[in-house]
């Protein structure tokens, strides 16, 4: 792989195609946030950006593809959630630390990308294998360094052993991607993120340490 872009026929993209390029993902995304996924039309997103249909068909062969794109990159960065758990020490107040702070970044990667998460899950719900593997990778990146933190604690003493790491990991990561998604809904109920973000890093801690947090102070 060099990272060249190429267009729908395999020609490589100039940098001026590239930009437009860019400019078109940019504009589909600033769409995707105000219309319904299946609403947006190429000649819309065409527009938006300044150019014309025809361009827009060098790149991408219809709107689905150019989100494709977008959600494959959004995919990368989600892929960099796993930094958030690897190599963090889950015992004493250190614990609580990796917890928020795993919370912190997971909620706020669902509101940056929330209307690509939401067609992500679509595609997914509707059996798309492509947007399947998407959000898999996005949940897989965090599941597998919770897997480990389970079973480094396990080697440990700390974890009783009849505990399954790969069951807790992906029970977590679930519960994380479903509450980071219904978040306006927490609103409704009266549940200020303030209150929220607390909550679901004590429900992390316990689920990954079985225990409850060390008192601050």
């Amino acid at each position: 792989m060099t990272g060249q872009v190429r267009t729908v026929d395999g020609r490589v993209a100039g940098r001026r195609g590239q930009a437009t390029r860019t400019k078109l993902l940019e504009c589909l995304g600033e769409m995707l946030d105000a219309s319904p996924y299946r609403d947006v039309k190429v000649i819309d997103v065409a527009r938006r950006a300044g150019t014309s249909p025809a361009t827009f068909y060098q790149y991408f062969p219809d709107v689905e593809g150019a989100v494709l794109e977008l959600a494959e990159q959004m995919a990368q960065e989600g892929a960099g959630l796993t930094g958030l758990v690897a190599g963090r020490s889950w015992t004493g107040k250190s614990g609580m630390q990796a917890a928020e702070e795993l919370v912190e970044g997971f909620l706020g990667f669902w509101r940056r990308n929330e209307a690509l998460l939401r067609i992500v899950d679509l595609g997914a719900a509707e059996g798309d294998k492509r947007f399947y593997k998407i959000r898999m990778k996005i949940l897989n990146s965090v599941t597998k360094s919770l897997t480990e933190s389970v079973r480094e604690l396990q080697a440990k003493g700390k974890v009783d052993a009849s505990v399954h790491p790969a069951a807790v990991a992906g029970s977590l990561v679930v519960m994380l991607a479903g509450v980071a998604a219904h978040q306006k809904a927490f609103q409704t109920w009266g549940v200020k993120q303030a209150d929220l973000k607390p909550s679901l890093a004590l429900l992390v801690h316990l689920g990954v340490t079985g225990r409850k947090p060390p008192k601050q102070g």
